[in-house]
């Protein structure tokens, strides 16, 4: 006679959770619940922030296209016709054209000279280990928390004790000063992110320093420089309280002195059209230049985070 064991069955503990029981009801459909609310809010607010920087510009650029009288009577109408004539006016009458080719030889020497002098002292400090290094690097933070309106006096006397008074290299000269601690600051965290491996290479294939520095390591620091470079372009080109101390001279003004004396001239003879006009031409070089470059801006802000 065959018998078949059959095993007791295992009692079930008394503590042992029930993970049906555990899991909370609507778990999954709660939490996107959750989730859409908060897309909705933040998307909500970038909109809500995009008006109300995006309508100002606008409303400018259409009333700079407006005579005077549309302007006071349908401020938010769109315009009967396009008045060019108001652009033209600012730009011969206002004298706008000369302030935007001083504004220009200004901010690009300034601008260059910043990026070249300020990307080789950031790869020296962030590749090279000698003393006093983390010393000088300290020196450019601090100068990035100095205000400049504590030197504005002292520097007066300095440029015109060089004979740099009222002159367009003296002010390009204070503007790469005025520059410098934070594109070294950016850069060198920029330049320590890059992989030492390319350099290691040039130096075993007979590369100087500066060969490697120009024609490797600076190609790869492109996304930074771009990046630095719009941050120096849109505080160069928005300075007012520099050229107004060290650039007097009314033939030498940039476009900020110009759109002051502007708005004081325009302003009592009521020609509030080319005022916008010449408010729009300062304004748009900026706008094109951060929409090209947006970007590259972005690449440069996070590949110095990334290894």
């Amino acid at each position: 006679m065959e018998t078949t064991d059959t095993p007791a069955p295992i009692p079930a503990e008394p503590h042992a959770p029930n993970a049906k029981a555990d899991t909370p009801v609507g778990g999954p459909s709660r939490a996107k619940r959750e989730g859409t609310v908060l897309n909705v809010f933040s998307h909500g607010m970038l909109i809500l922030w995009a008006f109300m920087v995006v309508m100002p510009l606008l409303w400018a650029v259409m009333t700079s296209f407006k005579d005077d009288r549309s302007i006071f009577d349908s401020p938010w109408s769109l315009p009967d016709k396009l008045h060019f004539e108001n652009w033209a006016r600012a730009w011969t009458d206002a004298n706008m054209s000369d302030y935007f080719l001083n504004t220009v030889l200004v901010v690009g020497g300034s601008l260059i000279g910043t990026l070249v002098l300020g990307s080789m002292a950031a790869y020296v400090l962030a590749r090279f280990d000698f003393p006093g290094n983390r010393f000088i690097y300290y020196l450019f933070i601090g100068g990035m928390s100095f205000p400049i309106m504590l030197a504005l006096v002292p520097l007066f006397y300095v440029v015109n004790n060089m004979g740099l008074l009222n002159t367009i290299h003296g002010l390009i000269l204070v503007y790469i000063a005025y520059s410098l601690p934070f594109t070294v600051f950016f850069l060198t965290a920029f330049f320590r992110s890059l992989p030492t491996s390319v350099a290691e290479a040039a130096f075993v294939d007979g590369a100087s320093h500066s060969r490697t520095f120009f024609q490797i390591m600076l190609p790869m620091a492109k996304p930074g420089l771009i990046s630095v470079g719009i941050f120096n372009f849109l505080g160069q080109w928005n300075q007012y309280m520099l050229p107004t101390v060290l650039n007097t001279d009314p033939d030498k003004r940039v476009l900020t002195q110009g759109l002051v004396q502007l708005a004081a001239s325009q302003g009592y003879k009521g020609d509030w059209s080319g005022l916008f006009a010449g408010l729009v031409m300062a304004m748009l070089p900026v706008l094109a230049a951060y929409i090209v470059f947006q970007r590259q801006v972005v690449q440069g802000l996070t590949a110095g985070a990334l290894k």
